[in-house]
């Protein structure tokens, strides 16, 4: 089985490390490739950047040409994208905000996602409400850094538990890393906080190995039916 992971951003660093985590929580058998887009935001932080980056992982995703592949993870927390995505390949595609709040919500009744910078709070609470998954949801809390400064371990595991403890306190039984470059931090977390830490690298990874092995893709009927055949201009018009 192999799977295509796409990073939302431009920034390779975090496509690798991404890569790593996904790898780390595949199944034996399964190969896991990265896909950079190669344009697009250096790193997703808004409502401009989301829309941008949507696109661009569609267009890399339209024109890759690398080996097939059986499903597609897409590691942005809250970013958009994934219906135009599924519409536009023939594999599963799972989105790594939904992959969290499902298993979340095996693991506890509410659940609470600690992410980067407050302005992407309203987005991921929209994201999580668009894929059914919102109402359990107590809190989505910002720790106040940057996507690209969460290679700072220890000023990133110290934000990370003064904003889990919020959540936590607003009645979260089980805590989702809301940002794909927060992967790894898991394990350490969740044996501080005493609660479930849920990764959506690797909740998307399993749930699509999943969904291969049991034979099932996106259903064409209505809302994810292939787009329809027209004329569509991919970047620049040339003159």
């Amino acid at each position: 089985m192999r799977i295509v992971v796409t990073n939302c951003n431009t920034t390779q660093e975090m496509t690798e490390e991404i890569v790593r985590g996904a790898r780390a929580a595949a199944g034996p058998g399964t190969t896991v490739l990265g896909l950079t887009p190669g344009w697009g935001p250096e790193s997703a932080e808004g409502w401009l950047d989301s829309y941008l980056s949507a696109a661009a992982v569609m267009d890399a995703l339209r024109t890759y040409d690398g080996p097939a592949y059986d499903a597609v993870v897409m590691a942005g927390f809250g970013e958009h994208g994934r219906e135009g995505v599924r519409e536009l390949v023939d594999v599963p595609v799972v989105d790594i905000t939904e992959a969290a709040a499902h298993l979340a919500c095996l693991l506890g009744h509410r659940y609470g996602v600690v992410t980067t910078l407050e302005r992407s709070c309203g987005q991921i609470e929209d994201s999580l409400e668009t894929a059914g998954v919102g109402r359990n949801c107590v809190a989505v809390i910002g720790t106040g850094l940057k996507v690209l400064e969460l290679d700072d371990a220890d000023r990133t595991e110290s934000a990370f538990l003064a904003a889990a403890e919020r959540a936590r306190d607003a009645g979260a039984e089980v805590l989702v890393l809301g940002c794909a470059g927060m992967t790894g931090l898991q394990r350490v977390m969740g044996e501080k906080l005493g609660v479930p830490v849920v990764d959506g690298v690797g909740a998307a990874v399993k749930l699509a190995e999943s969904l291969v092995g049991l034979g099932l893709r996106t259903s064409r009927v209505a809302g994810y039916a292939r787009p329809l055949p027209k004329r569509r201009v991919w970047g620049r018009m040339q003159e």
